[in-house]
């Protein structure tokens, strides 16, 4: 009876959690941390919609079980979506099915479609659950490198000359979780084209494609025959700024739709009906406050780049979705990312999440999320510049000794 189970010792301890308690051991010593760690939407859920789920939840007849798949009313609310953003039309029963947020959705699916020994092509940097939601599933991962989308399409390219058994599916994730790469439509076309032509699944993570910056980013199942092989998770949880309500959706493949809802079934009676309803509110409702929350986020980008820079922390412009993603200083030598995490925050009193946390290519990098208002972020940047003054003053002292 000893010893770990066998999916547990699978999984490695989650690095995330060990930055979550060292910030509540700070926080509860009295530092003031300021946390650009986890991606939690700071701003309030737009009126409305809380209105909506406030009138629904008063109502005696909606507090039973709901619909595993979703209400009708909030598959057509996707469906309609789909169409005004995208051009793109589902059917809501047959390619449609409501989940409770993303990571839910995309567990599941793992759940649905591997099979032990199963391969999956997935990248590195990724989020998390898009290599270890098939992990706990059975299945070992081809990790791919994913430093630009054009990389991590030749590497899949590479990957399937050389795996064996052949892949079951690719993941997809634009814009990137962490990275906040985007892709167009041309690379999704010669996805599409790579996974028909090699019998492969694609499985593509939309969760940030109401925070872009430049150009709006585009659907996957835009392609002509994405449908064919392709499914694809978003959530209501960046863009509503929903987090805590866990709604999400899966859309696309039949079959894969299908396999999903059936897994479903047996494991959940669905979201409460007055979230649900409350969502319908979100998608059919006024989207000015998709456009503000996306303007707050444009605004933060730019003052974290800019007066992050001016402290001696070169940090990328992303083009979309609520992150930056930056290479650790080199003020701060050869340390790996969990160990700049801790110190910075100790230090800096500054939390971000380790890149290491993201797969093995991202441990020389950091994760930092738009999630505090410009104040807090400028006095982030204040902290920082004299971290690295101490950390480049430190290091001199260790050359000049010869240590």
């Amino acid at each position: 009876m000893g010893g770990e189970f066998h999916k547990i010792r699978r999984l490695p301890p989650y690095v995330f959690e060990q930055v979550n308690r060292r910030k509540a051991e700070l926080r509860a010593a009295g530092a003031d941390i300021i946390d650009l760690g986890m991606g939690n939407p700071d701003m309030p859920t737009p009126p409305h919609i809380i209105d909506k789920l406030v009138e629904t939840a008063r109502k005696p007849d909606v507090h039973g079980y709901s619909a595993s798949r979703g209400i009708p009313g909030l598959r057509r609310a996707l469906v309609e979506y789909y169409k005004r953003r995208f051009d793109v039309s589902l059917d809501k029963n047959r390619e449609v099915v409501v989940t409770l947020g993303s990571k839910e959705g995309f567990a599941n699916l793992a759940q649905a479609i591997t099979a032990p020994g199963d391969i999956i092509l997935a990248p590195d940097p990724s989020y998390p659950l898009h290599h270890f939601g098939f992990i706990m599933a059975g299945a070992s991962i081809r990790a791919v490198p994913a430093e630009t989308p054009e990389a991590y399409l030749s590497g899949i390219s590479r990957a399937l000359r050389y795996c064996v058994p052949k892949p079951t599916a690719m993941v997809l994730c634009y814009p990137s979780n962490p990275t906040g790469a985007v892709c167009d439509l041309d690379f999704y076309r010669d996805a599409v084209k790579l996974a028909k032509a090699n019998d492969i699944y694609i499985l593509s993570d939309l969760a940030y494609n109401e925070i872009y910056f430049d150009e709006p980013t585009p659907s996957i199942l835009q392609v002509d025959g994405a449908r064919d092989i392709a499914v694809e998770t978003t959530t209501l949880s960046k863009t509503y700024s929903m987090a805590g309500w866990r709604i999400g959706f899966a859309a696309g493949n039949e079959r894969l739709i299908s396999a999903l809802a059936r897994v479903k079934s047996y494991l959940d009676y669905g979201a409460f009906t007055p979230v649900q309803v409350a969502a319908c509110a979100a998608l059919d409702g006024p989207q000015d406050c998709v456009e503000s929350f996306r303007r707050i986020y444009r605004t933060r980008r730019d003052i974290l780049c800019e007066s992050f820079g001016r402290a001696g922390w070169d940090v990328p412009v992303p083009k979309a979705s609520m992150f930056a993603w930056a290479e650790i200083p080199p003020q701060c030598g050869d340390q790996r990312s969990l160990e700049f995490s801790l110190k910075l925050m100790e230090e800096a009193h500054v939390a971000v999440a380790p890149g290491g946390g993201f797969g093995e290519l991202g441990d020389r990098h950091v994760r930092i999320a738009l999630v505090e208002n410009e104040q807090r972020i400028r006095q982030a940047a204040r902290n920082i510049k004299k971290f690295l003054a101490a950390e480049a003053t430190s290091a001199a002292g260790l050359r000049r000794t010869g240590s």
